[in-house]
């Protein structure tokens, strides 16, 4: 469904069913997906230009370029990316996310958020991530997908834990807070296409952070989390999602 918004053409005929249906509901879903991108490519050039040189990027979804390693290889050509997906059809799909610069490195992992012992302790992120060192934990449009709010912070949490000192924590998330129906209503939509979503305030997905420090300007709508003006005019109420990055000490 995000590929979708995005304009992208790998999606199949029940996404775009179901995406329609949240169109007909949330007539800016298009605008919000793409102001959420959008947030991806801002921080994570900056970022990648503070000097932090692997990502582990977890609720990667159909690759849509440009993609997170491709913005940040841009920056660094030896950055080190993880992508994480629990979707089989992101894996038919992942080659396109493994055209990794030659002096860096790309990979793919097909695993669950919810079992983030699982990621942190895999093959893949081994080979991929040292832990030792910063890494940018990137949980884009994702958290919303896990309803139970103890379930969420507890898995946050231990993969914050995880994270060396220096390391980075970006969350885009979406929230009510600017048009309580339409929230409701997208996340009837999204039940009835088989996917639990829970939205949440600014108050609670800036719980997501406790403990780090958070970059100027905070936990802001996505479209006004250091804008670069090239986006057209959208609306809080449009957008209907947070953004934040944040530092740990």
């Amino acid at each position: 469904m995000y590929d979708y918004y995005l304009g992208g053409t790998t999606n199949f005929a029940a996404d775009r069913e179901a995406a329609g249906q949240a169109i007909a509901v949330f007539p800016s879903a298009r605008a919000a997906a793409r102001a959420n991108r959008a947030f991806m490519h801002r921080s994570t050039r900056l970022l990648a230009q503070q000097g932090i040189g692997q990502f582990l990027d977890i609720g990667t979804g159909i690759p849509t370029s440009p993609n997170l390693h491709e913005v940040a290889q841009g920056i660094n050509p030896q950055a080190r990316v993880l992508y994480t997906d629990n979707d089989p059809i992101v894996l038919a799909h992942a080659q396109a996310l493994l055209l990794s610069s030659p002096e860096g490195r790309t990979a793919y992992l097909q695993a669950d958020v919810t079992d983030p012992a699982a990621i942190l302790t895999s093959p893949e992120l081994e080979r991929t991530i040292d832990l030792r060192v910063p890494v940018t934990l990137s949980l884009i449009a994702l958290l919303h997908f896990v309803p139970d709010d103890h379930d969420a912070y507890r898995i946050v949490n231990q993969l914050k834990e995880a994270l060396a000192p220096g390391s980075a924590l970006v969350i885009s998330h979406g929230t009510p807070d600017f048009g309580p129906a339409d929230a409701a209503r997208i996340t009837q939509v999204y039940a009835a296409a088989g996917t639990e979503v829970r939205m949440r305030t600014r108050e609670q997905i800036k719980h997501f952070f406790d403990g780090w420090d958070l970059l100027d300007p905070g936990v802001r709508p996505t479209h006004r989390w250091r804008p670069e003006g090239t986006e057209a005019e959208i609306t809080d109420t449009q957008v209907s999602a947070y953004a934040g990055v944040a530092l740990k000490r």
